[in-house]
């Protein structure tokens, strides 16, 4: 279970560095990112 949790976490880590250009933009992927993981548990 941990394994998986760290696995979606670093794919959703690549893809929000990789599909913003703005620090703003990292900061509201990550927001998503972590209301994502917290509902999934």
């Amino acid at each position: 279970m941990k394994k998986i949790f760290v696995v979606t976490l670093l794919c959703v880590s690549v893809l929000s560095l990789s599909a913003c250009s703005t620090v703003d933009g990292i900061g509201q992927d990550l927001s998503k990112a972590s209301r994502a993981v917290e509902g999934s548990m």
